[in-house]
């Protein structure tokens, strides 16, 4: 297995819940055992992490397992035709199966001058920012998705100045659309959040005692530290001489099977064809990481059933606790059924169906809309129900 993430780890799981009784080598980039990603950017950024307090499982559980641990080691090839993965340390690993879980890296943003622009993807970059996270201190955060919100939420909650800088019309268009997005920005506001929005970022000069932001209509901000939560990207680089097709992604089949006999992916990395959308789609949450590890676990050991999943995805800011089901892309119709200052449902419909849904502070129904999705009900009678 190739990334010690949450996939890989529920991957070792299904394996074991199959009757698998082989060896199982684990490669991970990071000094870390694998560990939850989601508290970086709310609890853990704002209590401080502790490794401890966010492994996915104790050191014991690999041993009892007898999973051979290979941390802080990078795969730098993969050979499909002669099943080997050569590691950084310049071994050579061979394998009868091979799951890909590397996740992904997050995009970073250009600065001028020797300051540091933060990221939040691993346990370490959320030491190193919640150790400058300081009463009075000015952060910006540059992009609105739903990292940079939840970071400013937190940072804001610690009694930081905040900023977000956002190129869009309003937070998480992209993925929810701008009527959606334009309460979340709304709901950031009202917490003392200073949204940029509709903005061009011109220029960032970032030296040891802080950063100024240049934006193309001219406003300029002073800030003590940066974040960027501009986005991910699949981290397949160490992929590219394989052979194995790769698009956004690692490309898999309805079961999670790559191009290359005896290897499958699972994860942020992953983008299969999901019959249920009838689409390719690459998901970077938490709930499909842990189902789709176990999944390729089963097609590995030849199972051949389609993974064909309603995604689920959650994030809380401040006081919001949003719950999502489905797909929002590609929306025909757009249906808030509920709307106020602190809670709101949105429904969205594409060929006729409903196909997403949007709890925030409103759960109730969630299970309902889900259970809906599967069914593909029309969408006139669920905006009419």
């Amino acid at each position: 297995m190739v990334g010690a993430s949450l996939a890989a780890v529920h991957a070792i799981d299904g394996l074991f819940e199959q009757g698998y009784q082989g060896e199982i080598t684990l490669v991970g980039a990071e000094q870390h055992l694998p560990y939850d990603r989601p508290p970086l950017s709310k609890d853990a950024l704002h209590h401080g992490p502790e490794a401890d307090k966010v492994l996915l499982r104790a050191p014991e559980w690999y041993a009892e397992r007898g999973v051979e641990l290979r941390l802080g080691r990078r795969a730098g090839d993969l050979d499909p035709r002669a099943r080997t993965v050569a590691l950084d340390d310049a071994t050579t690993l061979t394998y009868d199966g091979l799951v890909i879980a590397t996740g992904s890296v997050p995009r970073t943003i250009t600065a001028a001058g020797d300051g540091a622009v933060h990221v939040l993807r691993t346990i370490d970059d959320a030491v190193a920012l919640h150790e400058r996270l300081r009463p009075g201190r000015h952060l910006v955060v540059v992009g609105a998705g739903f990292i940079g919100l939840e970071v400013a939420a937190t940072a804001r909650s610690l009694g930081l100045e905040v900023s977000v800088v956002e190129l869009a019309p309003t937070p998480l268009t992209r993925v929810l659309g701008d009527e959606v997005g334009q309460w979340f920005r709304g709901h950031q506001e009202a917490h003392g959040v200073r949204m940029h929005c509709g903005s061009v970022l011109d220029e960032l000069d970032s030296g040891p005692g802080g950063a100024k932001l240049r934006l193309q209509d001219g406003t300029v901000l002073s800030a003590d530290l940066v974040v960027a939560g501009v986005g991910v990207t699949p981290a397949t680089d160490w992929l590219t001489t394989s052979g194995l097709q790769l698009s956004d992604g690692v490309l898999c089949d309805e079961s999670l099977r790559t191009s290359a006999p005896g290897v499958v992916a699972a994860g942020d990395v992953t983008r299969w064809y999901n019959p249920l959308f009838d689409e390719q789609m690459r998901i970077e949450q938490w709930t499909n990481a842990v189902e789709q590890g176990r999944h390729a676990a089963m097609t590995l050991l030849g199972g051949g059933e389609s993974y064909a999943p309603v995604p689920y995805f959650w994030s809380d800011q401040f006081d919001a606790k949003m719950r999502f089901v489905g797909r929002a892309n590609a929306a025909e119709h757009v249906h808030l059924e509920r709307l106020d200052d602190t809670s709101m449902v949105a429904l969205f419909g594409r060929d006729g169906v409903l196909c997403g849904a949007l709890c925030v502070n409103a759960i109730r129904r969630l299970a309902v809309y889900r259970k809906a999705i599967l069914d593909q009900v029309p969408w006139g009678d669920v905006v009419g129900s």
